[in-house]
């Protein structure tokens, strides 16, 4: 039998490790995410409620800066664990090239920071979606249900979403996040300090491939387990389908039939 050599097993600890790590931060996120951490009601409640009583409508929640802040976190733990496995894959290529550079130093701890910068780019969105949420909130546009009140605006919601699809912006970025090898190779930065730009920058490209299927959070609603469970699939389907184009066009073009659909209902059933 023939043994592996000193690297190819240091390889192999470096990519359990990583794995375990992604594996535990996931597991995290998603525990904090369905038991509603700090909110008056657990995403299990909601998600139920939504299911057996369609429709009901609730109060939104009187806003202050310690709700902000408990409402960015709910944003951004469950983007951690809606984006976090998809981005596996970038994760463990990075690690498998920091410990192959000649100047490694000390590259499980790079990785780290690489995670951390992919995570602050989420953080930001998280930030942003919360003073939306907030602003909607205030005006009546989303419920205390998290969700939007309206059909017709929620319509135009996804009718916006399924055009964003279609976008060569939405189609370049997502070409980035497919193919995390070529990213890495072009904007290779050493150290941590680099690590942490890289995921910033690997973030960033994400961001401009998922954040408008996101904002369909408020149309299904942001705490709607069923539905984040639904849209971080639908996301990894993305990731993985390097080269089948139809793919993002037919979500785009089945998005635009449901809000031309949900607008309608509203004025042929009311």
């Amino acid at each position: 039998m023939i043994s592996a050599n000193p690297l190819e097993a240091v390889l192999r600890h470096d990519r359990l490790v990583v794995m375990g790590g992604l594996a535990l931060v996931v597991v995290l996120a998603v525990a904090y995410t369905v038991w509603g951490v700090g909110m008056n009601m657990s995403a299990l409640t909601m998600t139920r409620m939504a299911i057996e009583m369609p429709g009901m409508m609730m109060q939104p929640a009187v806003w202050s800066g310690t709700y902000a802040l408990l409402v960015f976190l709910m944003w951004w733990v469950m983007m951690i664990a809606m984006m976090v496995p998809s981005a596996a894959p970038a994760v463990l290529i990075y690690a498998g090239i920091a410990r192959k550079q000649k100047s490694a130093d000390r590259p499980l701890a790079a990785t780290a920071c690489f995670l951390m910068g992919y995570l602050a780019a989420w953080a930001a969105f998280s930030a942003f979606a919360t003073a939306v949420q907030w602003g909607l909130e205030t005006v009546g546009v989303v419920t205390g249900m998290m969700e939007i009140a309206s059909p017709v605006i929620a319509g135009l919601v996804l009718i916006a979403a399924g055009a964003y699809q279609l976008t060569s912006l939405k189609e370049a970025c997502l070409r980035h996040c497919q193919h995390p090898v070529f990213f890495l190779m072009h904007h290779w930065k050493p150290g941590a300090r680099g690590a942490l730009v890289m995921g910033v920058q690997h973030g960033g490209n994400c961001l401009g491939c998922c954040w408008f299927l996101m904002t369909l959070l408020f149309v299904g609603g942001i705490m709607n387990l069923l539905w984040i469970a639904a849209l971080a699939l639908y996301v990894i389907l993305e990731k993985v389908s390097a080269g089948k184009k139809w793919v993002t066009t037919g979500s785009g073009v089945a998005l635009t039939i449901a809000g031309l659909w949900m607008i309608a209902g509203t004025y042929l059933f009311y």
